[in-house]
């Protein structure tokens, strides 16, 4: 039986770049249109939801969610989650229909055909580099007063240590958050890292289990604040995840 893990598990996750890439190429020229214009992002975002729901059910995961609280239309917010798995991209998309572009580091935009969207649509930042990080900030000023908003996996990288339930949470989301004045849109993410995580032998077809928390409002904090409304997320996503609800 291990030996036939060790045969299916490299086809499974090939599986999985093939189903990144194929849809790509044969949307290639509608995506082309999508993003010749950043007023047709909302195109492009609809395209990128049906990328996603394509590999996520094409890898046999199976989204269950379970929502504490609805998003307004028309509304930005700052989505945060924990951050496991490839896969957190693709299930954030597939969750949530208002419009949002990523901020992410920038080795992503090397990654062939994907990488050609990826650099063209999110919000880059090199984190070793402060001018790169202030430029995030006047990038993400630009997507919200076009009614975007932004997506940011707070834990700045996945941990090497996969017994690490949560790691520590930058300050990038809660001081954008704070200074647009936007509410905090926080998930949890609970089955990723075992469906599809990056140890190379890994990974199970099933389901994916989503926790939609209740929206942390910004708009009378300051930015001092921004420890506090740190604190406070990363303390509701981590009860949820030892305590899940569904």
């Amino acid at each position: 039986m291990q030996i036939l893990r060790y045969i299916l598990t490299p086809l499974y996750r090939i599986w999985f770049y093939i189903l990144v890439t194929v849809p790509i190429v044969i949307l290639f020229p509608l995506l082309i249109v999508s993003i010749a214009k950043e007023s047709w992002y909302p195109y492009f975002f609809k395209l990128a939801r049906l990328w996603a729901t394509i590999i996520l059910f094409g890898m046999g995961f199976f989204p269950r969610i379970k929502r504490q609280t609805q998003y307004e239309k028309r509304k930005s917010y700052m989505f945060v989650s924990n951050h496991t798995s490839m896969t957190d991209i693709m299930l954030m998309l597939y969750v949530t229909r208002n419009p949002f572009v990523f901020v992410g580091k920038k080795e992503l935009a090397k990654i062939p055909v994907f990488g050609f969207f990826y650099k063209r649509t999110c919000i880059l930042v090199d984190r070793n580099s402060p001018k790169s990080r202030l430029e995030v900030f006047q990038r993400a000023q630009q997507k919200l007063n076009q009614g975007l908003s932004v997506c940011i996996f707070p834990e700045g990288g996945i941990p090497e240590d996969e017994r690490i339930v949560l790691d520590e949470f930058k300050d990038g989301a809660f001081r954008l958050a704070i200074a647009h004045h936007i509410p905090i849109a926080p998930m949890v993410f609970h089955d990723n890292k075992k469906r599809f995580s990056y140890t190379f032998f890994s990974g199970t077809p099933g389901k994916m289990r989503v926790t939609v928390l209740p929206i942390v409002p910004t708009a009378i904090l300051e930015l001092e604040d921004r420890r506090m409304l740190k604190l406070q997320t990363r303390a509701a996503i981590l009860d949820e995840l030892q305590n899940p609800s569904l």
